[in-house]
C-alpha cells in the first residue's frame, strides 16, 4: 500500500458521506460538507500522520482532476441562448464582486488570498470558483476553507430571501431566472432559490448559472497573468508555465469536446458524479488541514467582506436588468 492509500481511503470516505449528506441537505450542498467534515476530523480525532500525504494530495491534485471533469458536462451549445442574453450582466457583476471584495478587503486589512478567492466565489460558481483559484494563487488550506464557508453562509441566505424578494418586487419568472442566476453564486442554491419560485425561473436560472460558470476559464487566465505579472515586478524566481493553470486548459478542452460530440446521456451523469465525487474528496482534504483557531483568529473580516461583495452584485444584478431588458 502506497504512502497516500490510507489518506485517500479516508478522503473517500468522507467524500461519500457528504454526497449522502448534501442529497438530504440540497441547500448546503454536499461541497460545504464535504470541507465541514475534514474540519471537524482534524478537531476532534485528528490526523493521523498516515493519513496526511493522501488527504494532501486530494486537497491539490484531486481538485484539478475534478475541475476537468466538470468540463463534459458543460456543453457550450446548451446555454448560449440564455446564457448569450445574459452575458452583459455577468460580465458587469463579475467586475463589480472583483473590486468590492478588493477594496473592502483591504480597507479591512484582509489577506490578499482571501480578497480574491472571495471575489472569485462571489462573481463566478461559489466553491468551485474557490477551488480552480486556489492553485493558481497558492492559497493556504485555511484561506480556502474560509473563503468557501464565508460563501455558503451567503448562499444559504439568498435561498430564503431571493424569492421573498421576487414576489415583493413582482418580478416575472424570466426576470427573477435572470437575477438569481447572476446573483447567486452557487449552482446549489440558484437551483433551490429559482424553483422556489416557479418553474420557469428555475429553468432560466440554471442556464444563466452554467453559462455563468463557464466565467471561470477567463477569470483562471486572467489571474494567472496578473500573478506572473507581479512575479515579474517582484524579480522573484517564477515562470507563467509554472503559475499556467493547465487543468483550466483541459477543463476548456473536455467542454468543447462535448459541445462538439454529443456524449451518451449515462456517461455524462457518470462523469458529473466522478467530479462530485473528486470534488468532495479534494475539499474534505482541504478541511482536514483546517484548526477552529484559525477561523477565530479571521475574525469577522472575511464575513464582511463577502457580504459587501454579495450585496453589491445583487443590487447591481437588478439595476442592470432594469436599463438592459
Amino acid at each position: 500500500m502506497s504512502k497516500k492509500s490510507s489518506g485517500l481511503i479516508v478522503a473517500g470516505l468522507l467524500a461519500l458521506l457528504s454526497l449522502v449528506l448534501g442529497t438530504v441537505f440540497p441547500i448546503i450542498g454536499s461541497s460545504v460538507f464535504a470541507i465541514v467534515l475534514g474540519i471537524l476530523l482534524n478537531n476532534t480525532l485528528g490526523v493521523k500522520e498516515a493519513w496526511q500525504d493522501g488527504l494532501a494530495y486530494s486537497g491539490k491534485k484531486l481538485l484539478q482532476y475534478a475541475i476537468i471533469c466538470l468540463g463534459f458536462t458543460m456543453s457550450i451549445g446548451k446555454v448560449s441562448q440564455v446564457g448569450l442574453s445574459s452575458l452583459q450582466i455577468t460580465l458587469l457583476t463579475i467586475a463589480v464582486s472583483f473590486i468590492v471584495s478588493y477594496f473592502v478587503g483591504k480597507w479591512l486589512g484582509l489577506n490578499s488570498h482571501l480578497k480574491t478567492l472571495i471575489g472569485f466565489g462571489t462573481a463566478i460558481c461559489g466553491g468551485s470558483a474557490i477551488a480552480a483559484a486556489s492553485p493558481i494563487l497558492d492559497a493556504e488550506e485555511d484561506e480556502v476553507a474560509l473563503s468557501i464557508s464565508t460563501i455558503f453562509l451567503f448562499n444559504i441566505i439568498a435561498v430564503f430571501l431571493f424569492p421573498a424578494l421576487g414576489h415583493l418586487m413582482g418580478m416575472t419568472d424570466f426576470d427573477f431566472g435572470l437575477w438569481a442566476g447572476t446573483a447567486i453564486n452557487d449552482t446549489s442554491s440558484v437551483v433551490a432559490a429559482g424553483y422556489a419560485y416557479s418553474q420557469t425561473a428555475g429553468d432560466i436560472a440554471t442556464i444563466v448559472k452554467l453559462a455563468r460558470a463557464l466565467m471561470i476559464v477567463p477569470a483562471c487566465l486572467i489571474l494567472a497573468g496578473i500573478v506572473y505579472r507581479k512575479s515579474r515586478q517582484e524579480k522573484s524566481d517564477f515562470s507563467f508555465k509554472k503559475v499556467f493553470p493547465w487543468f483550466i486548459l483541459w477543463f476548456l478542452l473536455a467542454s468543447i469536446f462535448s459541445s462538439l460530440f454529443a456524449l451518451p446521456e449515462w456517461l455524462t451523469l457518470a462523469i458529473k458524479y466522478l467530479s462530485q465525487f473528486l470534488m468532495a474528496m479534494a475539499l474534505a482534504g482541504i478541511g482536514s488541514k483546517v484548526s477552529y483557531q484559525q477561523f477565530k483568529s479571521a475574525g469577522l473580516k472575511p464575513v464582511l467582506t463577502g457580504l459587501a461583495a454579495w450585496f453589491a452584485v445583487a443590487a447591481s444584478s437588478l439595476i442592470l436588468q432594469y436599463f438592459l431588458f
